[in-house]
């Protein structure tokens, strides 16, 4: 199944974490396409961003359980993929001043 590079990649998950292994070990961490292998990923990421990426790890993030007032509801799961780049190479999220 061919998908569309900007339907791969969602977004950055810009956590502290995420924050720091991108900085020390050249990791950048995206949320991506439930349906989307390592494969389509990593064309994705090299595509929109013209980097090489060297490896993927992906894991799929539970549901969680949400309150709405008196209600209970769930979160849907998704996936969540963590990119090693090639040293050199890095993607810039936020302009630093």
């Amino acid at each position: 199944m061919k998908m569309e590079p900007t339907s791969v990649v969602r977004r950055p998950c810009v956590t502290e974490k995420s924050v720091m292994g991108s900085e020390e070990a050249n990791k950048v961490v995206f949320d991506v396409d439930n349906r989307a292998n390592k494969v389509q990923i990593k064309e994705a990421v090299e595509q929109l961003f013209s980097v090489t990426v060297l490896k993927v790890n992906t894991m799929m993030m539970p549901s969680k359980r949400v309150r709405m007032g008196r209600h209970f509801g769930m979160r849907p799961p998704w996936k969540k993929a963590v990119i090693t780049l090639k040293e050199g190479d890095h993607i810039e999220f936020f302009e630093s001043a």
